[in-house]
């Protein structure tokens, strides 16, 4: 800063603050003992554009004028209130080179608090700082000293240094204090090599200091230490804790002209300055997130470096100082650059506030009579105000024809969905006009009314060799079983969970690996997609209790890709493998259904359409065999809120006697919704232990009434609800079975 002694110049909260010394006025012959140290408001004026005195105080100290100085000025946080107020630490000069130190707050009334004061029989010359509490630091004799107004009483600490180039808060340490020191090299063996080697071949190092926590700190983690012997001051730009890690982002300037960025100790990138001796670096955030490097050098030039490209941005140079603040009420920072003027004896008489965008202010400009450069900037901005229009329509026409085809597709897929419901029911169905429907070639994925086939479906994935007839000429599309494949369709309410279960008939022979539910509300919801998705379970209740999981987390109905081709000649042939897995299960099977209850209950009442999916096989010569997905309507079930509410669907587990109450379906109910484990318990040298005997006894498990082979676990926390079953296969092995939630 190239301000005199006796002037210094703080941006707080948009305002400039000037504190000054004057003389206080006395009578004729009385002794001047009397100093005053003033303060003035000085805020930006956006209709004058110039800066304008908002208010003043002062502070008056028993001291001869000459005797007087003021040292440094911050905004630091107040440890009392937290508050970041103006401080100012002021110099008094005593007989017999004794020095008296004042640290002042300065409080929104303009009036200054006393914070602290202290005696030195030395003057503070060297790296004095000021930071939070407030507190004063400085070097002297290669030693660190520091006072606050906390404790009141001048400390020091233990490390000997030959400057600090920085001093601030970092994250988990408090203040840290950056300095540079001769390289004192271990003697343990495990530190590290290069670290030990680096400081070894340069003679210097760096390290930090927390203040508050007494402890040293790695200089490392800051930068190599073979830039000790180049850097000059230090701005850390970031400091955050992952994952137990410091990382440290830093810039720093060196005596070779360059600003380094250092990445958690890497050099990141190098900008060569425009001048010589850099003396100070600060930071500011412009509109856009624009973040600059201020770098301030002794012949009171200025450069701003971009931290997107680490470049030399702009320049000055005669620059008396330079604050970065939000000077006109933008949101965010500017820099003001107060200019040298042999002229004017007032510091802000000569300046410039600019963002490097659209805050431009300058001295000595009327604005108002500008005219030629008003009009030009207007037709400037009338331009740019068109081409961002045209470019805001064109993106609006993309908008509409993105939400027009969305709104195609989702008719389509409406569509599709109650031509399969009619297909199910044997009804027929009237099919738009293809002037009403029309899609774009290229998406494959979805089934539409093309205009050649008006009255069908046709698959886009494929050609059609030969369009299908009409479907009132034709035999229905649903493969004819007979009539008693359904014995019982059923719903149950499990916590959070709907279950449809449907139970077939012993007569239903296909595989239970390809048989599936589907769930389609009846309501016509435009907006809503009608298929509810949903997860497949197959049980089988009888001596030998078993479930088979199909599916899940399966979303039904699976995506077909087979061509829709009434005569049956164009069916997919895949190739004959041997599954032993896949067996005829005998005795009644049941199919269920599992889905979220929350959605539906926004519709108070929803009734739904149970769809059957199975695949029918026959096999042919040659290996092949002939492959036909069906699908049969299963019936409606009715969810209401009053009906949840009641209880209606609910689970009944109560215990009877040694029995549990549920029925068959709750049995399935909570098997469907619940995870399946299962442990294979192997004992080689002893029989096992009674296993039914430990479930109905400690764990307090009640068998079924309808199946004792499987037993509801009754006791009281985590394990309530969870179902058992234990199958003992020899006396030595067994596999027990659990279903939780």
């Amino acid at each position: 800063m190239l301000l005199s002694e006796q002037e210094h110049l703080l941006s707080y909260n948009g305002e400039v603050l000037v504190f000054q010394l004057s003389k206080a006025k006395h009578a004729e012959g009385a002794a001047d003992k009397t100093t005053k140290l003033c303060v003035r408001r000085m805020a930006f004026d956006r209709d004058t554009k110039l800066f304008a005195q908002k208010s003043s105080g002062a502070f008056s100290m028993q001291a001869k004028h000459s005797e007087t100085g003021i040292v440094g000025c911050s905004c630091t946080a107040h440890s009392r209130t937290g508050i970041i107020l103006p401080c100012v630490l002021m110099k008094v000069k005593k007989r017999h080179d004794v020095f008296k130190y004042l640290l002042l707050l300065l409080h929104s009334s303009n009036q200054f608090e006393q914070s602290c004061r202290f005696k030195l029989d030395y003057e503070l010359k060297e790296d004095v700082r000021l930071f939070a509490g407030p507190s004063v630091l400085w070097r002297h004799t290669n030693k660190l000293f520091y006072i606050s107004s906390d404790t009141r009483t001048v400390l020091s600490a233990p490390v000997q240094l030959s400057s600090v180039v920085w001093t601030g808060e970092i994250e988990g340490e408090g203040t840290v204090v950056l300095g540079i020191r001769t390289a004192c090299l271990p003697e343990a063996e495990d530190e590290d090599e290069f670290s030990s080697s680096d400081r070894a071949i340069w003679g210097s190092e760096f390290f930090g200091y927390a203040i508050e926590m007494q402890k040293m700190l790695t200089g490392t983690c800051f930068m190599p230490h073979a830039y000790s012997r180049v850097v000059s001051s230090v701005c850390v730009c970031k400091s955050e804790i992952l994952k137990k890690w410091l990382r440290i982002s830093v810039v720093a300037i060196t005596h070779k002209n360059q600003l380094i960025w250092f990445q958690d100790g890497v050099p990141k990138g190098v900008c060569e300055l425009p001048y010589e001796k850099p003396c100070s670096i600060k930071t500011a955030v412009t509109s856009g997130n624009n973040f600059l490097f201020v770098v301030s050098f002794a012949s009171g030039n200025i450069c701003i470096i971009q931290r997107e490209n680490f470049q030399v941005a702009s320049k000055w140079q005669k620059v008396k100082s330079v604050l970065v603040d939000d000077f006109v009420g933008s949101g965010t920072e500017q820099l003001l650059l107060l200019f040298k003027d042999d002229s004017n004896t007032d510091a802000l008489n000569t300046f410039k506030i600019t963002n490097f965008g659209e805050v431009n202010y300058e001295s000595g400009i009327n604005y108002k009579d500008d005219v030629p450069a008003a009009e030009g900037l207007q037709e400037n901005g009338l331009l740019t105000v068109q081409a961002l229009e045209t470019r805001l329509q064109a993106g609006l026409t993309s908008v509409r024809e993105l939400q027009q085809h969305l709104r195609l597709k989702k008719k389509v897929i409406l569509e599709s969905c109650r031509a399969l419901i009619d297909l199910v029911e044997e009804r027929s169905h009237v099919l738009p006009t293809a002037k009403k429907v029309k899609c774009r070639r290229e998406h494959r994925s979805l089934l539409i009314f093309a205009e050649p086939f008006v009255e069908g479906l046709v698959c886009l994935w494929d050609d059609v060799e030969n369009p299908p007839h009409s479907l009132t000429k034709e035999p229905s599309l649903t493969p004819r079983l007979p009539d008693h494949f359904l014995e019982k369709l059923w719903q149950r309410v499990v916590g959070d969970s709907l279950v449809v279960g449907v139970k077939l008939t012993e007569t239903f022979c296909l595989s239970v690996g390809d048989v599936s539910l589907s769930l389609v509300m009846e309501q016509d919801l435009s907006s809503i997609p009608p298929i509810i998705e949903c997860r497949n379970k197959i049980t089988r209740l009888n001596k030998a209790f078993s479930a088979l999981s199909v599916s899940s987390c399966q979303i039904e109905p699976p995506q077909k890709k087979m061509k829709l081709d009434l005569h049956g000649r164009n069916d997919l042939k895949k190739g004959f493998h041997k599954r032993c897995s896949r067996t005829q299960l005998d005795g009644a099977k049941t199919v269920t259904a599992v889905t979220s209850l929350s959605p539906l209950l926004a519709f108070h009442r929803v009734c739904c359409i149970v769809l059957l999916h199975a695949k029918k096989q026959k096999h042919q010569n040659e290996g092949l065999q002939k492959t036909k997905r069906i699908t049969l309507l299963c019936g409606k079930i009715l969810l209401s809120l009053e009906d949840i509410s009641n209880g209606k669907y609910s689970v009944n587990m109560l215990r009877d006697n040694s029995y549990c109450t549920g029925s068959l379906e709750d049995i399935h109910a909570v098997v469907a919704a619940s995870i399946r484990f299962s442990f294979q318990i192997v004992s080689s040298d002893c029989t096992l232990t009674p296993v039914n005997s430990w479930l109905l006894g400690e764990m307090d498990c009640t068998p079924f009434k309808e199946c004792h082979d499987i037993r509801f676990c009754h006791k009281a926390g985590n394990v309530y609800g969870t179902v058992f079953s234990w199958t003992l296969k020899s006396p030595f092995e067994g596999i027990l079975t659990l279903f939780c939630r």
